[in-house]
């Protein structure tokens, strides 16, 4: 799934651990042409790792279009989501001349010149091990459009009888098994529209299978989950809002917390897991579909959390709170708990999207779901809001010594706002201690991005109830603050850390430009 990167923070779609062979081939091979799905009314668009990219609307960008993550290699690609914003192995002495074959294969001019593939697949019920193979009665029988998607196609069909005859040898090769899965997953994904949705379920039906064998007998196999989740969420896909899906997109998360167990440290996968949430959450009951979003939430927020320059999981954070925004909006409920309100959602909606945005400018996603959501920031401040602070003494004093300031945050620091007054703490006996915190401008805290250490949620019971996180300055002691709830808080942490990556990546002008219009 995760293969080697030089950068650890780079933003490009990492690649499916694969065979050598078949990933060097196919990594010289083109990807698909962008298919153009078409946008439902106003909406916005989810980011996921996938192979194919999917066309998307200038203006009204489509929220449910993107398609899961997908084998060999990983590239981004949409879909629709709200009604208003919305991823041979033979070793063997024969290696190299096959390789050579391969590119005999896929340079060969015309029907007319020899095809030492074809040589192979002349008889496609001759490679057929069975009356139901996959490769003898779909694989290699699929309809592309184009010559280059049919030279594909070939080697396709040719890897996976290499990795069947392999398996045919030791049905025990897990690698064997997990590598033809790759090949007919990303042969499902070379179809073309003449071959019609039953060719590609068949072929990811049939993949699906083979990664069920592989985790049998290489139950650590944590690749295999991965993209046996990708298949899964295709397959519900092709079923759209089916009862059926509903139960395949549970299976698909099953297997993404199956994948993120057996390596926690995989953004891509709690990223997807996110994505098949949110997808879940579109066709569950009304009572189930809270729960649902509250966990994709956390998953968006896992994955940012590992790699703040994570830009698909950033976006897809921000369209989940805008959907949560809607679902409040439309209950008809003045908000969601005590301290959540629809515009407060929408807000924190629109700080991710805006995040998103000044990590990758030149996205178009990015660029028309901004037009939508940049009025619901408090411009000219990218967050704001009232945080608990400590009297100078120290965060170690009695809770009603706090007191509730406002705070915002831009491109460029964290900090008080003179002009709003201070409010007391929710806490007994607080207002006679804020008469004695005046707020003169002298006093107002400053703390600068490039001064910052760290920032992390801080679980302490010295704490006055609430939120709580830590922030590490340069030549200073901590910092802490309490908002005044957890969600809030979160918001607070992913919002300075976000801003603080966006300096770092160079990107600041970008947000900049948003804040400043």
């Amino acid at each position: 799934m995760e293969g080697a990167r030089e950068d650890p923070f780079s933003t490009e779609p990492d690649v499916v651990n694969g065979a050598d062979e078949f990933a060097a081939l196919a990594s010289r091979l083109p990807l698909d042409e962008p298919s153009a799905d078409g946008p439902q009314e106003p909406s916005i668009l989810k980011e996921e790792i996938t192979i194919t990219d999917a066309a998307s609307e200038e203006e009204k960008p489509d929220w449910n279009a993107f398609s899961e993550p997908s084998v060999v290699q990983q590239v981004q690609q949409s879909s629709e989501i709200s009604a208003e914003l919305a991823d041979v192995q033979e070793g063997d002495e024969g290696a190299e001349k096959e390789e050579r074959e391969y590119d005999e294969a896929k340079n060969v001019p015309d029907a007319e010149e020899k095809d030492p593939i074809a040589d192979e697949l002349d008889d496609p019920g001759q490679v057929a091990s069975g009356p139901n193979s996959i490769v003898g009665d779909v694989l290699y029988s699929i309809a592309t459009g184009e010559q280059e998607g049919k030279s594909r196609q070939r080697i396709l069909a040719f890897a996976a009888k290499r990795y069947e005859n392999a398996v045919q040898r030791n049905p025990k090769d897990y690698d064997a098994l997990y590598n033809w899965a790759l090949v007919l997953q990303e042969s499902a994904d070379n179809t073309g529209p003449d071959s019609g949705g039953e060719a590609r379920d068949r072929l990811l039906e049939e993949a699906c299978k083979k990664y069920a064998t592989a985790t049998q007998l290489c139950p650590t196999l944590q690749e295999a989950y991965y993209n046996w989740a990708i298949a899964i969420s295709d397959r519900a896909k092709i079923r759209g809002r089916r009862e059926e899906a509903q139960t395949l997109w549970r299976q698909a998360c099953e297997k993404y917390e199956r994948a993120v167990q057996l390596n926690w440290d995989s953004p891509q996968a709690l990223n997807n897991w996110g994505l098949a949430l949110q997808e879940l959450g579109t066709i569950v009951p009304l009572r189930e579909k809270a729960a649902i979003v509250k966990k994709a939430i956390s998953k968006f927020r896992a994955a940012i959390r590992l790699r703040f320059d994570f830009h698909r999981a950033v976006y897809n954070l921000g369209t989940v709170l805008y959907g949560r925004a809607e679902d409040i909006l439309r209950s008809g409920r003045k908000g969601d708990g005590k301290h959540v309100t629809p515009q407060g959602v929408y807000a924190q909606s629109a700080v991710y999207i805006c995040a998103a945005h000044a990590l990758k400018p030149d996205y178009p996603v990015y660029v028309s779901a901004l037009r939508l959501v940049r009025k619901m920031l408090p411009l000219p401040f990218l967050k704001s809001g009232f945080l608990l602070t400590p009297p100078a003494s120290g965060a170690l004093t009695p809770h009603d010594t706090w007191t509730k300031r406002w705070f915002v945050l831009d491109h460029e620091a964290f900090y008080e706002k003179p002009n709003e007054r201070p409010e007391p703490a929710r806490h007994a006996g607080s207002s006679s201690h804020a008469h004695d915190e005046e707020m003169d401008l002298e006093k107002m805290l400053r703390i600068d991005m490039g001064s910052i250490v760290s920032v992390a949620p801080a679980s302490d019971l010295s704490l006055p109830a609430g939120g709580g996180f830590r922030v590490e300055i340069h030549g200073s002691p901590a910092l802490y603050l309490v908002a005044e709830t957890s969600d809030a808080m979160d918001g607070w942490v992913d919002a300075i850390r976000l801003v603080y990556t966006i300096i770092v990546r160079g990107k600041q002008d970008a947000l900049m430009g948003v804040l400043r219009g």
